[in-house]
Parts: structure tokens; sequence; C-alpha cells
């Protein structure tokens, strides 16, 4: 629970003169007095007028319209939306004892941060860090060697610190044998991670996930990857091993790298684009797509080309 004069502080709004208690955010037909929502538009902001909404972040350029107290101008609503639910979040969860379900199997020298908790058949092999407030659901697997920064959430059935793919091939024979993967796999703070996701541990040195960053259902990540700050990676995208993906990257769905492929800082990679190995794709807030990924004005018009054929 927090006063409206926090929220307001929080996310750089004017308080209002009457002092109150929102404690959760919601939807604005499921808001009650307690309730925080948002409204981005006209259409919205006046649902959220009719509604028993105790507080509303709404733009700046909407608040204007109206003199309710309710109302919290800001530059960007769901952004504070969502910086607030973050805030209430922490006030109602207050640091605690790690909370453990009787079924996870702990390895030796398992470490697990404050207020974290563990949930049923998940399984954390030996000397496994666990930072502060993380959240480990149900069947999620975490091989030694990986660490775990705080507020890191990994949804169930992820797989964290698996070997790599990584052989070497006899020229003669054909016979291949495995390449060792002894490395470590490092997830920094605030990240997320999907259903079923899995990310390998590095060969010789190691897999790092830089802070910030959230990852979607069903990605595979494979050995010795760096990837940035913030970064977004979209479900069922694959990324060969070695690859390093700068700050601020966006992949859509279904985005494959080849091997040793560079991402640069605040690329755009569309639904299915495909980066081949060793290639390198910059241009901050550009936007790339096709097989392989070109800048959009020329995929659109290499589209156009073949749809005269």
């Amino acid at each position: 629970m927090a006063t409206i004069g926090e929220i307001a502080k929080l996310v750089g709004a004017s308080a209002p003169l009457t002092v109150f208690e929102i404690d959760c955010v919601s939807s604005i037909q499921a808001a009650t007095h307690s309730s925080l929502v948002f409204a981005t538009d006209e259409t919205t902001l006046a649902a959220a007028l009719q509604s028993s909404a105790g507080a509303i972040l709404t733009q700046s350029a909407l608040r204007t319209s109206s003199e309710d107290e309710r109302l919290l101008a800001v530059a960007d609503p769901r952004y504070a939306f969502a910086l607030a639910a973050r805030f209430l979040r922490s006030r109602q969860q207050p640091a605690s004892a790690p909370c453990i379900h009787p079924t996870v199997v702990l390895g030796a020298n398992v470490l697990v941060g404050q207020a974290s908790s563990i949930d049923s058949h998940a399984v954390l092999g030996d000397g496994v860090v666990i930072g502060d407030e993380c959240q480990i659901l149900a069947n999620v697997t975490i091989y030694s060697g990986t660490t775990l920064g705080n507020r890191v959430i990994v949804q169930a059935g992820a797989v964290l610190g698996a070997t790599g793919f990584g052989y070497a091939r006899n020229s003669s024979t054909g016979e291949y044998i495995a390449f060792p993967q002894q490395g470590t796999l490092a997830i920094e703070d605030d990240v997320e991670i999907g259903a079923n996701s899995t990310i390998d541990r590095g060969a010789l040195g190691e897999t790092r996930i830089g802070s910030g960053t959230k990852i979607d259902n069903l990605v595979h990540i494979a050995h010795n990857c760096i990837i940035g700050r913030n970064v977004v990676i979209a479900s069922q995208t694959g990324i060969s091993g070695s690859c390093v993906i700068e700050d601020g990257a966006i992949l859509g769905g279904q985005v494959g790298l080849g091997e040793h492929a560079h991402i640069g800082p605040g690329v755009i990679l569309g639904g299915g684009a495909g980066v081949l190995s060793h290639k390198k794709v910059r241009g901050a807030g550009d936007i790339f797509w096709g097989r392989p990924a070109r800048p959009l004005k020329q995929y659109l018009r290499d589209l156009a080309r073949l749809s005269r054929r």
C-alpha cells in the first residue's frame, strides 16, 4: 500500500491535495477506490473517469480536459503504471527468508537470496547462486555454474546452464566428439526468462544475459552468447553460439542468428528475420527484415519486385 503522494513522486507527477491510499493496480473495469489505472487516449480516459478508480495515470496532453483530483499527468502512462505496479508489489512483499517448495531438488552449496521463491519440482545443481527477490517457477532446471542476479523471473520449464551443442569432427572418419562445455552462465539483475526457454552455459568461457533483458517463451540461446542490457527477444527465436546482441536491441518472433552474428545496439529485427553466421547488423532504431535480414525499405522493394514477376 502507498499514498497517492508517494506514487506521484515515483512517476514524476504532481500530487493532489487530498491524501488517500492505493494498494493495487487494475484494469479500468475492475477498479475499486484503492486501485490505480491508466489511460492513454480520450476514450479510455472517459471510461476511467466514470470508474471507481482511486487514481488515474494519463498523458499530460489529456490532463487539461478534466480537473478530477484523481488524475496524475505523466509522459508515458503505460510505463508509469508498470513502475507503480512494481513499487506496490515491493510494499506487499517485504524482505524475508527464501520460500522453497518441498519437492525442489537442491545440489550442494546452493545459495538462495532473501525473498526468493522456488516452485515445485525445480532442480538446482551444485553451486548455483540465486539472488534476492527471484521467482523460479515449476519444473525449472538450473545447472551447476549458473548465477542469477536479483529480481530474476524464470518461467516454468526453462533450462539454464545446460551444455552447449558443440562437437569436434574427425575429418578422416566423420566421427564427432563432444567439445568441452565447462563454462558458466551469468544472468544479471531484472532479467525475465519465458516458459520452456533454454540458455546454454559457455564452452570454455561464459554466456551472459545483461540486466533488464526480457526473453519470451520457447527461445534458445546457445553457448558463449553475450546479450546486452534491456534486450527484448520474442518467442521461437534461435540464437547460435558466440553471438553478440548489444544493448536495447529488439528481436521479433522466430528470428534466427547464425554463429558469431553481431547485432548492434538498438537494432530491430522483424519477425522471421535471419542473420547469417559472422554477419554484423548495425543501425540503432533501424528495422531489418527478411532472410537474410536487410533494411526494411530494401526488403519491401524486393518483395514488390518479386510480386511483379
